[in-house]
């Protein structure tokens, strides 16, 4: 019997937050057809960006992950504030991950497994997703971590 991503958030100790209001002029989400595309989310608690720096001055690997996991939460909590009810969804299809690091840190694809491993353990098998990595000279705010997603969803 498979549990509900709320059922499974709530086993993992984790409550999502309220969906983070756009900081520019853009939308936090945009839903066409049976996609919805959320924009990039950073790794944000209680409000306020926890992680931030670069990664490979002054970060390490785990203070990556932790962000991502951050971002991960934030992409679901836009996802709940878009559908209304994260049954609604379907599958996560893919993220995309940016990490701001140094010109020598080549893990960012470790990084990134922070969001990754949590959407997966949140999500099961409807968590599994494409994913792209990549090195940032800098992100908004001065973040670690800023991911974005789309995910297949049903009316």
């Amino acid at each position: 019997m498979s549990s509900t991503i709320e059922t499974r958030l709530a086993d993992l100790g984790v409550t999502l937050p309220e969906a983070a209001a756009p900081a520019a002029n853009y939308v936090p989400f945009v839903k066409t057809g049976n996609q919805l595309f959320v924009s990039g989310q950073l790794p944000m608690s209680a409000g306020k960006i926890e992680v931030t720096g670069k990664l490979g001055d002054g970060l390490g690997v785990d203070e990556g992950k932790h962000a991502a996991k951050l971002c991960a939460i934030n992409l679901l909590a836009q996802a709940k504030a878009a559908t209304g009810d994260l049954e609604k969804v379907v599958r996560l299809v893919k993220i995309v991950g940016f990490v701001n690091s140094t010109g020598e840190f080549a893990d960012q694809p470790q990084v990134i497994n922070g969001a990754s491993d949590f959407l997966v353990e949140a999500m099961g098998d409807k968590g599994r997703h494409a994913r792209s990595a990549v090195s940032a000279a800098s992100l908004p705010f001065g973040a670690a971590v800023e991911i974005e997603a789309i995910f297949e969803i049903v009316d």
